[in-house]
């Protein structure tokens, strides 16, 4: 059950560890040529070297990809409409007012009561969700080919996400209704404040309390590749003196990579996945885009962002729920906005806002994500294993979309900007010596 307080943190969740996308190795022998290219004058078309990487992918490939993002594009609406009917369900029937009265009857004490609600709010919720869950999440990645987990297994990590929704879920929903009752007029604001001070605090914990429960992390061995990427680390201003490798094949074919944490927790990961599929170049190109996103302080820049909404969500949520109370909260047995029975309503009102807010939101990833790129560019100065990255996100993400569709749906930019975004850069410096070396043996098509 995606309610107000699981939006919130999946935002700050994936500002600290962004989709790093796919890569794929490819080799292509150097000609003579090209050689010849590379030490003389050299003329690149970015447009063309853009489609030359485009045309890596088959019809098949690019049919199944489209088939599988844009059907994500419903998933948005249907999300949005089990989140709705299960909290019609939980108001409509007076479950959430029976399940506060048991609260009442077990203690007197209003934190208590709020606490032992929220338990089980967020146990039904989550059961009422597990049908569309597993289609969502388990059967449609199985049908994609994007899964690696058996149901038990998959089921087990829903059951860790299920105790760390429990232990956080309720310590926020005790908090934010102690906030409502106490400020009865401007409780939307601080509700607001409690929420992002929340998202801070697990953004701070997540990287090395909260991941190590679903994957085991461990020191990436010595080798050329690891001094090379905490050398980018370092001039970058990068406080890591490790790099951590995680199996995350267990789970999914993805490959994956974060630069994550706040306050002295900054851990530099990379998947398992991401290490068995990739070349070196690859590695370090969306290794610096990470790095860009530590260094640009999109954690710190999403908090603001995602805060300023989440506050005109709540304000969204006073007018809401003062309305359909004077109208409805009688017969589903609310007391006010004070009263916890009543939380079904504000995830309602919450979900309805987030979703008409989806285009904002993208847009806000999406453009932390292009500046990271940029960044991961100059940072590691490898366009071609960017290029190769952003085509293998097109396992998954459609690669050319329209700029309406981009705008409405993409948070992330679409796999032809970012691969148009490596070739102009490569165009813009491909005098340097090492970008002239590197057009030596790039994919002849791209040339």
């Amino acid at each position: 059950m995606k309610h107000f307080l699981a939006i919130a943190l999946l935002a700050v969740l994936m500002l600290g560890a962004p989709s790093a996308g796919r890569a794929r190795a490819v080799s292509v022998p150097a000609t003579a040529s090209s050689v010849s290219a590379a030490v003389g004058t050299v003329h690149f078309d970015a447009n063309a070297a853009t489609e030359a990487y485009l045309a890596q992918l088959t019809p098949t490939q690019r049919a199944n990809s489209n088939a599988y993002f844009e059907g994500g594009y419903w998933l948005v609406l249907w999300d949005a409409l089990v989140a709705l009917g299960v909290a019609w369900l939980l108001l409509g029937t007076r479950l959430s007012a029976n399940m506060r009265d048991l609260a009442e009857r077990i203690t007197r004490w209003r934190w208590l009561q709020t606490a032992i609600y929220a338990l089980q709010y967020i146990v039904l919720t989550t059961l009422l969700a597990l049908p569309w869950n597993v289609y969502e999440n388990f059967v449609r990645e199985h049908k994609y080919g994007l899964s690696s987990q058996n149901l038990g297994q998959w089921l087990g990590d829903q059951g860790k996400g299920l105790l760390v929704g429990l232990i956080l879920g309720t310590l926020a929903l005790v908090i934010i209704y102690a906030v409502i009752r106490k400020a009865t007029r401007s409780w939307w604001l601080w509700g607001a404040g409690v929420v992002i001070v929340f998202m801070m605090f697990v953004a701070t914990i997540a990287p090395v309390y909260i991941a190590p429960l679903f994957n085991t992390y461990k020191s990436l061995p010595d080798s050329p590749l690891k001094v090379q990427i905490l050398s980018m680390a370092r001039a970058n201003g990068i406080p890591a003196t490790d790099v951590y490798w995680f199996d995350a094949s267990r789970q999914s074919k993805r490959i994956s990579a974060n630069v994550s944490g706040m306050f002295g927790t900054t851990r530099i990961s990379l998947n398992d996945n991401l290490l068995n599929r990739s070349t070196p170049a690859e590695i370090k190109a969306v290794l610096g885009h990470e790095m860009g996103h530590y260094v640009l302080n999109h954690v710190y820049k999403g908090i603001v962002f995602f805060g300023i909404i989440i506050v005109l969500g709540f304000a969204f949520v006073r007018w809401g729920f003062g309305w359909v109370d004077r109208r409805w909260g009688a017969r589903w047995g609310l007391r006010g906005v004070g009263d916890v029975a009543g939380l079904p309503l504000i995830a309602a009102l919450f979900t309805v806002f987030m979703f008409l807010m989806t285009p904002v939101n993208n847009t806000l990833t999406r453009t932390m994500e292009a500046e990271a790129d940029a960044f991961g560019l100059n940072a590691a100065r490898q366009p071609d294993g960017f290029a190769e990255a952003a085509v293998q996100l097109s396992e998954y993400r459609k690669l050319h979309p329209g700029p309406v569709e981009e705008f409405v749906f993409f948070d992330h930019p679409s796999g032809w900007n970012r691969i148009h975004r490596a070739m102009v850069w490569k165009a813009e410096h491909i005098d340097d010596a090492d970008i002239r070396a590197e057009q030596a043996i790039a994919p002849a098509g791209a040339r």
